[in-house]
């Protein structure tokens, strides 16, 4: 009776983005793509509301697993329209992401991801979360674009004053030509007059 083919997973040998072999080392999950999102949601159940910003950011349908934030070496950022095509209903995706909420009436709220991408593909940089009451969309925004950007300014060996402006390090850490780019998504909200629960969330969504 001739042998049964073998339909287990093979042990295939990890590597680096750029293809060095990693000794003893199976599986590495390094995402390929990332895309960002936000939403807003309002239900008078807390954990409904959440449900209704996953809906507004289009990722209801996921099962999101959060990661602590590093933006992986050679990750290709693309829109959101592009990303939900890639995934499926009840698929395991990592994420980063931050969120806010409020039952109080008027109250203003903001999440953020903030994002840094190195120069040099084959460098990590960072993502950030940020959360806050009482913060403008741009104020939320920009302090998570600034936490991201800062980290990997520390990482690259890039000199900065952090008590000036953001503004200026934004100039500084672009013209070092060590950091290509800095981005963030934010979403704000303000409080349902009618003490409904308001929840806001941005995330940034891996693709591997």
């Amino acid at each position: 009776m001739p042998d049964e083919p073998n339909l287990l997973p093979q042990n295939i040998p990890a590597s680096t983005p750029n293809g060095t072999m990693l000794p003893g080392r199976n599986v590495v999950i390094l995402p390929k793509k990332i895309f960002f999102t936000k939403g807003v949601g309002v239900h008078k159940e807390r954990l409904a509301s959440f449900e209704m910003a996953l809906r507004a950011a289009g990722i209801e349908f996921l099962n999101l697993i959060l990661v602590s934030s590093i933006f992986p070496p050679g990750c290709k950022r693309i829109s959101k329209e592009e990303g939900v095509k890639l995934v499926q209903p009840g698929e395991v995706i990592f994420c980063v992401y931050d969120r806010l909420e409020t039952n109080e009436p008027n109250r203003l709220i903001a999440a953020s991801v903030g994002a840094a991408i190195p120069a040099d593909e084959t460098q990590y940089g960072y993502l950030s979360e940020h959360h806050g009451y009482g913060e403008t969309e741009e104020k939320a925004g920009e302090y998570a674009e600034d936490l991201a950007a800062s980290m990997l300014a520390t990482t690259l060996g890039i000199e900065f004053d952090p008590n000036t402006a953001w503004s200026e390090r934004e100039q500084l850490y672009k013209m070092s030509g060590k950091i290509v780019k800095t981005m963030n998504m934010t979403q704000s909200a303000i409080g349902n007059k009618e003490g409904l629960w308001t929840t806001v969330i941005a995330a940034g969504v891996f693709i591997t």
